[in-house]
């Protein structure tokens, strides 16, 4: 037997450690796999209830009238499209060149300071808040709900993750590959966009990703500015349906066909979220080999 490993096992410091650490390796493991139990809870009666409810007509038609039969979401699914596809054409450019900011001037600006601690603060605001403002300075001036006003709270909600995700990223960057560009007589703004940011590209789309995925999901901000509507409507001017909304409304309602339809959303935000999480990771998992 090795000498250092009885001397180890008579050591009672050495013992006492090791007691801690199996301790706490056990807990970590129980926690993890309590966690993983609700996951799989959750997940299995997600599919068991919305699973019946996908069908074309799901995807082909609109929502039914209280108390009806058939029917589906079609209209919610392209509202929903249409208020995420804003807001991420909105939050990705502001977020991104935010990022860029806060990357090369963030340790020489006080700005840049107050603007790190500001979106540090968004990250961890409530949403219902971000809703509530956007109710108040929008939807109460042009009076009325609107596709835009939805459009511009969940962007407000996706800016922070884009801004902090691309100014990590950027942090990453060796010091060397600025200094060799430096060198070569670029401009700090040609560094910071030509190489600085395409050498973490994958790493930005990847937090691109994860704030579509996080604003797929959110309903309180809707409630106060894109409201819904019964009807199909491609007008951002107008109310407009959206899947997470319509979940809610459906979920409380007293009519079978309309809690079916509402599992039956869950079913479909729950694997588009995961869909674009899994995405993330195989686009991060690409860079880094590639890197």
């Amino acid at each position: 037997m090795n000498t250092t490993t009885v001397l180890k096992s008579d050591n009672p410091i050495y013992r006492a450690r090791l007691l801690r650490h199996r301790i706490g390796i056990t807990l970590s493991v129980a926690a993890m796999l309590t966690g993983l139990m609700f996951l799989f809870w959750i997940l299995t009666v997600l599919v068991i209830n919305g699973f019946g409810a996908i069908d074309l007509d799901f995807f082909t038609h609109t929502t039914p009238a209280p108390g009806s039969e058939g029917g589906g979401l079609l209209n919610p699914i392209v509202g929903s499209l249409m208020m995420v596809g804003t807001a991420t054409l909105i939050s990705t450019p502001i977020g991104i060149f935010a990022g860029i900011y806060l990357a090369e001037y963030g340790e020489e600006s006080r700005f840049a300071q107050i603007t790190r601690f500001v979106t540090d603060v968004m990250l961890s605001a409530p949403s219902i808040v971000i809703g509530l403002f956007i109710y108040a300075i929008y939807v109460a001036n042009v009076r009325h709900f609107s596709g835009w006003a939805g459009s511009f709270a969940i962007a407000l909600i996706a800016i922070p993750v884009v801004v902090r995700t691309t100014d990590n990223m950027l942090i990453l960057v060796p010091s060397s590959l600025r200094e060799a560009a430096f060198a070569l007589g670029a401009p700090r703004w040609k560094v910071a966009t030509m190489v600085r940011l395409r050498a973490v590209k994958a790493g930005v789309l990847t937090g691109v990703l994860l704030a579509v995925a996080r604003i797929s999901g959110e309903t309180a901000p809707l409630l106060f500015t894109a409201l819904n509507n019964q009807f199909f409507s491609a007008d951002m001017n107008t109310p407009l349906a959206n899947l997470p909304v319509v979940i809610f409304q459906f979920a409380m309602s007293p009519y079978d066909n309309w809690r079916e339809l509402a599992w039956g959303g869950a079913l479909l935000i729950t694997f588009s979220v995961l869909g674009l999480n899994i995405l993330s990771r195989v686009i991060a998992a690409a860079g880094q080999k590639k890197g």
